[in-house]
């Protein structure tokens, strides 16, 4: 059975993952820091009969992320599709005020968690000719907040790196890609700002699987 390794795993996108890519056959390895959270995912997949299982890790940790990522490879076989989408929350900085020392909790987080994510899994994908590395991202990515310096930073670097795998990465089989969400995911947001299911979202994720024929996805489109 394929198997995606969902890292920073939640009851909102990250349980839409799994009910999606699970519906299509594949085994769910959930990874993120809260084992209370991850029994629950497990729970209520099992429930409509995906096979999944967590595994506790902080993405800041490059050590227990290695260490849960190489359990769930050991557990399933084999990761097929990596999604990276840990919280990191939303700290206001404005871009004069960023430093070394408040800037580096998003870097360690977000750039240095998703390449340690990416190395536990790449090799095997290389090897076995396919695979499929998605991210997620804000829309502050590409087109900066002034009040979220800090989370643009480590997510625009996040993003070059990602597109720079999927120009080199192509003809080896494995298909890099990014979305970027330019909404709350939820069923609903506050008047004014645009919102996006998580089952719809979770669609686009399987899109890229499939297709393989696009580096990014921006949504709203």
């Amino acid at each position: 059975m394929p198997t995606i390794a969902i890292v920073g795993a939640g009851p909102g996108l990250g349980a839409s993952l799994g009910r999606v890519f699970g519906g299509h056959g594949f085994d769910v390895a959930l990874i993120s820091r809260r084992k209370d959270n991850l029994d629950a995912l497990v729970s209520s997949l099992a429930q409509r009969g995906v096979t999944a299982e967590g595994f506790a890790a902080d993405v800041a940790d490059t050590a227990s992320l290695n260490t849960a990522l190489e359990a769930a490879a050991a557990r399933f076989g084999r990761i097929d599709v990596l999604e990276f989408s840990p919280y990191a929350g939303l700290v206001r900085v404005s871009p004069a005020d960023v430093t070394i020392d408040n800037l580096a909790p998003a870097i360690q987080e977000i750039l240095y968690g998703a390449v340690a994510a990416t190395r536990a899994v790449l090799p095997a994908m290389i090897e076995n000719g396919a695979g499929t590395p998605l991210y997620t991202l804000g829309s502050g990515a590409i087109s900066p907040y002034p009040f979220l310096a800090t989370l643009n930073t480590a997510q625009a670097a996040l993003r070059n790196w990602v597109h720079n795998l999927h120009n080199t990465l192509a003809d080896q089989g494995v298909h890099a890609a990014t979305v970027t969400v330019n909404a709350m995911i939820g069923d609903t947001a506050p008047e004014g700002y645009p919102a996006i299911a998580p089952d719809t979202l979770a669609q686009t994720y399987w899109d890229l699987h499939t297709r393989r024929d696009r580096a990014e996805q921006v949504l709203p489109a």
